[in-house]
């Protein structure tokens, strides 16, 4: 089936979506079918399963509050960030008013073009560092022989 493509009605079951928003988003260029569209009455649009996953992509940040022009541009920058692989994203979702992603080691406003927000900053091997850290601060404390010499017990110098 995965072949031959998806036809609309099999797509807005799969995703979730009415044909109206199938159908718009395909006259709008929000997402328009990769691998046959439609010319006019009588031919049927086929959608990639790549299409699939971006239409869920979509549908997804309509269902979180997001608008349809905020949709389009964050799907828009992750096809550029991206490119083929857009289901590998992260995505943080804001009240409304941002869509971040999580590229590499940085995360990313979509909604702003791709500008960088945070960097990320890996803690996997913190523990791992500071163990051995004391294990080498604790050698040289018992491996190197003190500054001042053994102290006499009775505490006098002679």
């Amino acid at each position: 089936m995965a072949e031959d493509g998806f036809r609309g009605p099999q797509v807005c079951s799969i995703v979730g979506i009415t044909y109206r928003q199938l159908d718009y988003w395909a006259r709008t260029d929000l997402l328009r079918p990769s691998i046959t569209e439609a010319r006019g009455s009588g031919t049927q649009r086929r959608y990639s399963y790549r299409d699939l996953v971006e239409l869920k992509v979509i549908k997804r940040l309509l269902d979180a509050g997001i608008s349809l022009q905020s949709a389009r541009r964050a799907l828009q920058c992750l096809r550029e960030g991206l490119g083929e692989d857009v289901a590998s994203a992260n995505l943080v979702l804001g009240e409304g008013s941002s869509v971040l992603a999580r590229t590499g080691e940085e995360i990313i406003d979509l909604l702003k073009g791709g500008q960088g927000v945070l960097n990320i900053v890996p803690l996997a091997g913190v523990v791992e560092e500071i163990d051995s850290a004391i294990t080498s601060f604790t050698r040289g404390q018992v491996d190197r022989p003190s500054e001042t010499g053994p102290r006499s017990a009775t505490g006098g110098g002679g």
